[in-house]
């Protein structure tokens, strides 16, 4: 591994671009501060000017590189979350590449708290700029076979660790703002954001954008500044297959949700389209319910929001390459990690 990152950090300082793991997803790497470096992310990615990346840094000394100035209402919060699955908006530095921020003043940083990204970050000496390592718009990798599925043949190398031990990207949060304003959640969730460092208000899309910039996040508008927080775009995260979600509609009871969810089945197989299944661990219906064959995803455990985020991406890409054309997935409710679960899981099924 220790000749892998380092043939990886040298294609780095050379300009190149990189897919790593983190503990959330495989992201895309490049120098933060090379313009040509970042334009190549999002040439292989497919993936507007106007959604920004966010930048990956080893330690409190490459941080005031890329950001001009920390709030100290930050302190608490890179002392209990960092490294790990918080990212901040900060005042960008100059040295951050325009492309990176997408034109915006702001930029996104975190400390990923996985050792092979540690050891690249450190060894390449460079903030990476790194958005998943996927199709912009696509289900985002959680494993080194999953990026070559979407970049092979466009990226210069990938790093190979195994599977990502989160599953769903990282938390952001704008420190800058008063309240702070919560972007994406993720595993770092807004009350322990809250107890550490005061009032959190949770972005919104229906109510706080203009709208001119929710053309912009549902990608109708010509490139200008961008938006706040990579994930805002109205469909994201998403399989070729059209998502259906069954939802309880009231609360979290498990049987009114498998309930909804063999309707969405029994509906799918009347319209003649082939159907696949997120189903929990556990879970079972009947064999005479189950026109399906073998496409079902075992799920992991409906009681652990952990379990679920991390199958969640490696599920939906599971069942979209058996080729069907409906995936039928039940919505968790459950609080803190849950929200992210539900984020990812409503932006995937936007049509």
């Amino acid at each position: 591994m220790q000749a892998a990152i380092a043939q990886a950090a040298e294609i780095l300082r050379a300009g190149g671009i990189v897919a790593f793991p983190t503990e959330t997803v495989y992201g895309l790497g490049a120098d933060a501060t090379n313009s040509s470096a970042v334009q190549k992310i999002f040439m292989a990615k497919e993936r507007p000017a106007w959604d920004p990346l966010i930048v990956h840094v080893s330690d409190e000394a490459m941080l005031r590189r890329v950001a001009r100035f920390v709030p100290e209402r930050a302190q608490p919060l890179m002392e209990a979350f960092w490294p790990g699955p918080l990212t901040m908006l900060l005042e960008k530095s100059d040295a951050v590449a325009s492309e990176v921020t997408a034109g915006l003043m702001r930029v996104g940083v975190r400390m990923p708290k996985h050792p092979v990204a540690q050891a690249l970050i450190r060894t390449a000496g460079l903030p990476l700029a790194a958005p998943s390592a996927n199709r912009f718009g696509r289900i985002s990798p959680t494993t080194a076979d999953h990026v070559l599925q979407d970049l092979d043949g466009r990226i210069d190398a990938v790093i190979d660790a195994g599977p990502c031990p989160l599953g769903v990207e990282s938390t952001v949060l704008d420190v800058c703002e008063s309240p702070m304003v919560l972007y994406r959640p993720g595993a770092v969730t807004a009350e322990q954001i809250a107890a550490l460092a005061g009032e959190v208000r949770v972005y919104r899309p229906e109510v706080d954008e203009t709208a001119e910039t929710s053309s912009l996040i549902a990608g109708s508008a010509s490139p200008g500044p961008g938006v706040a927080s990579p994930g805002l775009e109205v469909r994201h995260y998403a399989p070729r297959a059209k998502l259906l979600l069954a939802d309880s509609g009231d609360g979290d009871e498990g049987w009114r949700i498998r309930l909804r969810m063999l309707d969405l089945l029994h509906e799918t197989v009347e319209r003649g389209q082939r159907a696949g299944l997120m189903l929990p661990q556990g879970w079972e219906f009947a064999p005479e319910d189950l026109p399906l064959e073998k496409r079902i995803f075992h799920w992991g455990s409906w009681e652990s929001a952990e379990s679920l985020a991390k199958g969640l991406f490696a599920g939906l890409r599971y069942l979209d390459s058996l080729g069907v054309d409906v995936i039928i997935c039940p919505l968790p409710n459950h609080a803190g990690l849950g929200a992210a679960l539900q984020d990812r899981l409503r932006k995937a099924a936007q049509s």
